[in-house]
């Protein structure tokens, strides 16, 4: 076999990932990575934790230096080395160093591209180009906003950008002192979770004392604030834009190399491009979705490094087995941890996947164990199949010990028959010996088969507008501590003997404070003769979650006479 000289653009998951497979493949070959910035491999993911100091120092977010490339690894990888042009025909890259000026070429046998993506900022915002106006990339971008920070005491922030490195960014300059708003353009953060679980989200956000602003988009920069298009003025003496990426394909496409539909590069089953002896890994390519059965961005590290090791497989001859993404994720805010994979309502909305969901709330751990949290846990699932197609959590405990669970059945294409009789670990300290997701399958399966009912806690405002026949089951003790306006207390503990006050003729819907005392009311009225009876599911623990952001933003009547969110 003759010696490969490989050529790698770009490091982190995607580039470094690259390299280091292939030199556990092959000891002989020669390989270079050229990254244009100082660092070569560092945690990207770990960035906003540097701003409150969770991580104090920058040199720790740097995973390793060249140095200890060449030296471990035998690897080249060269920062302050930009790839300004790939002469596919000639095999051959042109590159500038940063720093000097000075042009070099380099040939290579095969070429993988890892350029990454690059944050957005649009054009059309006044005064983005201002110099207190920030995006995440890299470490020099968080330790310039540190910098700033310090030189210029701030006090106020704004992050304009509600998803993962937004969110971020923001608990970690809370937790620095600061003054932070948060706005996003769209009606919710965290796009990937459903509307209903990320009021759980927007609660836990505002009760940190962030202020938050959903559904308006930022219009102008100055000095000291930023206007929003709904003519809001915000206080902001820094700004950090988080709005999104794009993948960066500008070498590439001069280089003749062909992109997708969504943008990103065109990649087939092994992450090879159009050209020849040139793939393409990470956030810069598109991937095949395993179940909307379609291309799409996926910008994930975890991702990103399964792309690359099957990239350097294929050059050596080993099979790869290429079934595409799912798009599982999590994230830490505040208290409330979250977590998703597969797919969302809206996604399956707009694709007419035909679907369901249940929503359960379900302790963490036995409940007598004293740091026992309320888990939140959203299952969707095919109608009529039973196919599960995805999984939400938020709470305080280990949700996403759950969604990875679920992650593993979509991906070994499981129905909720499966996930019901699935045998996991049980510790009191850890689980419930019914685990919240054999719950949540429990439940799915009670409504495709027809055994109840429910509503979604979405619709219970419109239900108390109409003046429908809501059941209150808790005891009086938790019933004074807030409810439902209108509701009619009718205690679990003695409904049997109160079957008078519990109308026949109309629908009857019941709530207590998380799903389970209800269930089991609904389940007996069936017996007794009640036909026409409802599980409002998230009972009103998730009511008071679903209603608290949007009362406030909304300046509406609440329906509940207190929200409680124990």
């Amino acid at each position: 076999m003759s010696k490969k000289r490989v050529c790698i653009i770009g490091g982190v998951a995607g580039g470094a990932s690259v390299a280091a497979r292939i030199r556990r493949l092959d000891e002989h070959a020669d390989i270079i990575m050229f990254e244009k910035g100082p660092h070569v491999s560092f945690s990207n993911c770990a960035l906003p934790f540097y701003l409150s100091g969770m991580i104090d120092d920058s040199d720790k977010l740097v995973l390793m230096q060249p140095d200890t490339f060449l030296k471990r690894y035998h690897i080249d990888a060269r920062v302050h080395h930009e790839v300004v042009k790939i002469d596919a025909e000639q095999q051959i890259l042109h590159i500038k160093h940063v720093l000097t000026g000075e042009m070099i070429q380099e040939p290579y046998d095969t070429l993988y591209l890892s350029p990454g993506a690059k944050p957005i900022m649009p054009k059309n915002i006044s005064g983005i180009e201002k110099d207190h106006v920030f995006s995440v990339r890299n470490v020099v971008d968080i330790k310039a906003i540190d910098s700033y920070i310090k030189e210029h005491d701030v006090k106020h922030a704004a992050v304009v950008g509600g998803g993962y490195i937004g969110l971020e960014i923001m608990e970690n300059l809370k937790e620095r002192g600061l003054e932070v708003t948060l706005i996003e353009a769209a009606n919710q953060v965290m796009r990937p979770i459903d509307f209903d679980m990320v009021q759980i989200v927007h609660q836990e956000i505002v009760s940190k004392g962030v202020e938050l602003v959903v559904g308006e988009a930022v219009c102008a920069i100055h000095n000291d604030h930023l206007l929003t298009n709904q003519g809001k003025s915000i206080q902001a003496e820094i700004v950090i834009m988080a709005i999104g990426v794009l993948p960066e394909v500008a070498l590439a496409v001069d280089a003749g190399i062909k992109l997708g539909k969504t943008g990103a590069i065109e990649v087939d089953h092994n992450f090879k491009t159009n050209l020849k002896n040139i793939y393409a890994v990470g956030d810069a390519i598109e991937v095949h979705h395993a179940l909307l059965h379609k291309t799409t961005r996926l910008t994930l590290a975890g991702p990103a490094q399964r792309q690359a090791r099957a990239a350097a497989d294929h050059l050596y001859g080993r099979v790869v087995k290429n079934k595409g993404f799912i798009g599982s994720s999590s994230v830490k805010v505040f208290d409330m941890n979250i977590a998703s994979t597969g797919l969302n309502a809206n996604q399956c909305l707009e694709n007419d996947i035909r679907f369901d969901s249940v929503y359960i709330i379900a302790s963490d751990k036995v409940s007598i164990i004293p740091d026992a949290k309320p888990m939140h846990l959203k299952l969707l699932y095919e109608v009529p199949t039973g196919k599960i197609l995805g999984c939400q959590a938020v709470g305080k405990g280990d949700v996403v010990k759950r969604v990875d669970v679920a992650a593993a059945m979509i991906t070994m294409d499981a129905h909720i028959d499966d996930l019901k009789d699935l045998e996991l670990c049980y510790s009191p300290l850890f689980s419930t010996a019914k685990d919240p997701l054999n719950h949540a399958a429990l439940v799915a399966l009670n409504v495709i088969n027809g055994e109840y009912k429910e509503v979604k806690v979405s619709e219970v405002r419109d239900l108390v507008s109409k003046g429908a026949f809501i059941m209150d089951v808790r005891e009086s003790h938790e019933y004074e501590q807030g409810h439902i306006k209108g509701s009619h207390h009718i205690p679990m503990s003695v409904f049997r003997e109160r079957l008078k006050d519990i109308p026949k003729d109309q629908p009857v819907y019941i709530h207590c404070r998380s799903g389970q005392r209800s269930y089991n009311v609904v389940r007996a009225l069936m017996q007794l003769g009640y036909h026409d009876v409802y599980n409002i599911s998230g009972s009103f623990l998730g009511i008071s979650y679903y209603e608290y952001y949007m009362d406030q933003k909304l300046s509406r009547d609440p329906i509940v006479t207190q929200y409680n969110f124990n």
